[in-house]
């Protein structure tokens, strides 16, 4: 007889996720994204950092100040990462899951590479100018969003 406590796409899917984003030197903030197939194949992963050959200990990771010491002029966020990391994927008619609902910058991106569903854990920045930007991008397009609810169960690992 088959198991019947195994862990649902959702949650499996979310949890990597939720892992990606422990990858990020961000001290206030840390987002993982995993991209799916429609087949539930993981196509790619990315987490908000900074570029690729940008020494993190060298760029700034402040969120007050002047606008170029700020981590804002430079981090990639974890949604435009794991696009850019899919470069030898096709992601039309996938779905995104990510902690944190993407921003109007991340939804144009999810739009052009045709990523159809996301599947978000938190939403803290609902009324801000660029989530609101989000979400009439995604309504104009059809795309789909949801947020995940967690089921409460809790998973342990030892490295």
């Amino acid at each position: 007889m088959k198991r019947k406590d195994y862990i649902s796409w959702d949650e499996y899917f979310m949890g990597i996720a939720i892992l990606t984003a422990m990858r990020s030197k961000d001290a206030n903030s840390q987002v993982g994204a995993c991209i799916v197939s429609p087949e539930n194949k993981i196509l790619s992963l990315g987490y908000n950092g900074m570029p690729i050959g940008c020494s993190d200990d060298d760029m700034p990771w402040e969120r007050e100040g002047d606008e170029l010491e700020t981590k804002y002029m430079y981090v990639c966020h974890a949604e435009l990462n794991a696009i850019l990391n899919s470069a030898s994927h096709d992601l039309r008619g996938s779905r995104v899951y990510v902690t944190l609902f993407p921003c109007n910058e991340c939804a144009k991106a999810i739009i052009q590479s045709g990523i159809k569903e996301i599947i978000y854990l938190s939403d803290k920045y609902h009324d801000a100018n660029a989530s609101i930007a989000s979400r009439r991008l995604f309504n104009m397009t059809g795309i789909k969003y949801r947020k995940y609810h967690p089921t409460g169960r809790e998973l342990k690992f030892e490295v």
